[in-house]
């Protein structure tokens, strides 16, 4: 059963979606608003978000752009405008797939079969559900979402648990940023290197390190980074 956010403001919409989508075994929370779906996505962790562009409090794009920032939660806009641009804006923003007003329940149940599909299969490649991580005194367990570091817990956001588990099963290779844009911030086509960096400033300060004393996290001037235990 996945669990799906749904985000639609319009009462009669959702209502239908949330009768249709838990027929076909999905379990739905829904939303009216951009900044409840945002709480929802870090509290809940939901499996897929369908997300509309015409929210009241938020514009559906700065929405998707904000679940980047913080999730790698699966997305699939509902959009009422099927010309090219706006569906390139729409993927480029962020989103996994889309779907265009008017739609068929048939259409709408195989674009989440297939986005969840392919999350499935990138989850399998980047080693989510092969069990612990170990590094030196570094221990990540990606099913229970927990860290320990010489055996004390790391209280991590979900977006610096994925970058560090990220880091951990590439552990000694040099890790690009645009390798953790595509893969930790599901951005392939580029985004801000800022961010990157300000995240492992973060990561850093909870490993008890800093970039001009590493312990873990080791620059490679103009290449990436490279986790690498001491000793």
């Amino acid at each position: 059963m996945a669990q799906l956010l749904l985000v639609e403001d319009d009462a009669a919409i959702r209502g239908a979606l949330i009768r249709v989508l838990t027929e076909h075994g999905h379990a739905v929370t829904s939303t009216a608003s951009a900044m409840t779906a945002l709480r929802h996505v870090l509290d809940t962790q939901p499996d897929l978000v369908l997300l509309d562009l015409g929210l009241p409090d938020l514009s559906g794009y700065e929405a998707l752009r904000m679940m980047r920032a913080v999730s790698a939660v699966p997305v699939v806009v509902v959009t009422a405008h099927d010309d090219e641009q706006e569906i390139i804006r729409v993927l480029d923003a962020g989103a996994d797939d889309y779907v265009v007003k008017p739609f068929g329940v048939g259409q709408i149940e195989a674009r989440i079969r297939a986005v969840l599909r392919r999350a499935s299969q990138r989850d399998a490649r980047e080693g989510k559900g092969s069990g612990p991580l170990a590094a030196g005194g570094l221990r990540l367990d990606p099913d229970a979402h927990e860290a320990t570091l010489d055996g004390m817990a790391l209280d991590l956001s979900r977006r610096e648990f994925d970058l560090l588990h990220y880091l951990t099963l590439h552990a000694g290779q040099v890790v690009t940023r645009r390798d953790l844009l595509t893969h930790v911030w599901q951005m392939p086509y580029g985004g801000a290197d800022k961010t990157v960096d300000v995240h492992i400033s973060w990561l850093r300060r909870k490993l008890g390190e800093t970039a001009q004393r590493p312990r873990y996290l080791h620059t490679v001037r103009g290449v990436g980074i490279k986790l690498s235990p001491p000793g």
